[in-house]
């Protein structure tokens, strides 16, 4: 039975609903998934309201919160978290409050290069005010300025490239503990996306339960490694897609990468 960890929506910067996600996961066979959308558990109650049409199909509360440690992107991962819980919301309405400002200023500097889009254009076009910097790029591609999301962010929005603005971050100890006080399991995550490898062992050091091993841009050497870290730290190796609902070749990454039922159980048995 397949459980994908990593799921975004577009109360986030995925692109459908969460009942759109949970149709397509139910017709790709899949067991469960979790909603890990950015910085937000907008999509969460929508989501749980939804699955429980379904007996044979378990929905988990997530969340993907954006971190720094040094000048390392660290994502943590919160999994079976009480969405709820009141200093979780009042974060996560802080970031989406700081991210806002954030795509603001960066469309402003785009502007500032005679790349003529509008902030709100791209506000209206995600219905759940997320303006991230895939919702800008989106737009980007839409205007002929980006032939893809890869290159809007090498052209423009990447650290050191025209419009790029430092995004407001928690520190990895501080995102772990929200988690944590949310009845959640913290879990690092896309490991072999780091920088510095050495923000791997200081999630460790500050409590992560588990590192997602497998993932949509792991080679399978890194998924071994990564494994193994897991295992000598007794921490739980999980795996999810990261799919944000697009398409290539007629294909979806939803359900490629995935967990396991036994895992799932043990994620289960580690929050009691």
């Amino acid at each position: 039975m397949r459980y994908d960890l990593h799921v975004h929506t577009h109360y986030s910067d995925g692109l459908h609903s969460p009942k759109k996600v949970i149709d397509k996961a139910r017709s790709l066979g899949l067991r469960g998934i979790a909603i890990t959308d950015h910085d937000s558990v907008m999509g969460i109650e929508e989501a749980l309201s939804y699955s429980k049409e379904f007996e044979d199909f378990e929905l988990i509360p997530g969340i993907e919160l954006s971190c720094i440690y040094r000048d390392d992107e660290v994502h943590i991962l919160g999994y079976f978290i009480d969405y709820k819980e009141e200093k979780l919301h009042n974060t996560t309405q802080d970031l989406r409050k700081h991210r806002k400002i954030r795509g603001k200023r960066m469309v402003e500097k785009l502007n500032t290069f005679g790349i003529a889009i509008d902030f709100h254009k791209i506000k209206s076009d995600n219905p759940n005010d997320f303006v991230g910097r895939v919702a800008i790029a989106r737009e980007l591609i839409s205007k002929g300025y980006a032939n893809n999301i890869q290159d809007a962010f090498n052209k423009y929005l990447n650290p050191g490239r025209p419009a790029f603005v430092e995004r407001y971050k928690l520190a990895v100890e501080d995102a772990i503990k929200l988690i944590k006080g949310a009845g959640g399991l913290a879990v690092l995550a896309h490991p072999g996306l780091l920088k510095d490898e050495t923000s791997i062992d200081y999630s460790i050091i500050k409590g992560i339960d588990g590192i997602e091993a497998i993932h949509s841009k792991h080679t399978p050497k890194e998924v071994k490694a990564f494994k193994e870290i897991a295992r000598r730290n007794n921490l739980i190796a999980t795996g999810g897609s990261d799919c944000h609902g697009e398409y290539h070749n007629g294909d979806i990454l939803l359900g490629k990468y995935y967990t396991d039922l036994d895992t799932i159980k043990i994620m289960k048995e580690r929050i009691k």
